[in-house]
């Protein structure tokens, strides 16, 4: 894989300016890239579920005009409702 990104980047005949941004950006996360190959695994399922909370969190307070209201409708979701009454 490394010689794939090494190729993208440089080794790219003129007029291939997609490839070449590819091998750009690819070269730049080399080290995460790599890590996948070296280690077999991936944060995309962590990615993945964080992003379906907050997508389900802006469903949940949609409509609310009241900031104070859509902060604490958050906190009651996030379950850290708890927290933010011990601390008053």
């Amino acid at each position: 894989m490394g010689r794939v990104i090494h190729t993208l980047r440089k080794g790219l005949p003129a007029g291939l300016e997609e490839l070449a941004q590819l091998g750009r950006t690819l070269w730049r996360r080399r080290a995460d890239i790599l890590a996948y190959f070296d280690l077999g695994a991936s944060n995309g399922p962590v990615e993945a579920r964080l992003s379906g909370r907050l997508e389900h969190l802006r469903g949940i307070a949609l409509g609310f005009g009241n900031l104070d209201h859509y902060i604490l409708r958050s906190l009651i979701h996030s379950g850290q409702l708890q927290d933010r009454i011990n601390a008053l």
